[in-house]
């Protein structure tokens, strides 16, 4: 089974996702603001959701993360949750 390890930043608007995307654009540290910005518990380890198999996420979430480039910024991203920037750092 595929598996992946992903972090990422969840808030309630896209508006606030596109203003994070360009904070990381100019190189702000992804971790730093998820601590400080997402809505998700994983937010008290920068973001990061360790590691996880295909289809444990909703759909829109394991797209990004299994067919999107890996080290790079995805999103914003709409789910049921709100509004991810995924940045998936490796799958197997």
């Amino acid at each position: 089974m595929p598996r992946a390890c992903a972090r990422h930043i969840l808030v309630k608007t896209k508006e606030e996702a596109d203003k994070l995307k360009q904070q990381l654009a100019k190189g702000a540290d992804f971790a730093k603001l998820a601590q400080k910005h997402s809505t998700c518990p994983s937010k008290k380890n920068g973001g990061s959701l360790g590691e996880f198999n295909k289809g444990d996420m909703v759909k829109a979430f394991d797209d990004v993360v299994f067919k999107g480039p890996l080290l790079k910024v995805q999103g914003p991203v709409k789910t049921k949750f709100g509004y991810h920037l995924i940045e998936t750092i490796y799958r197997t």
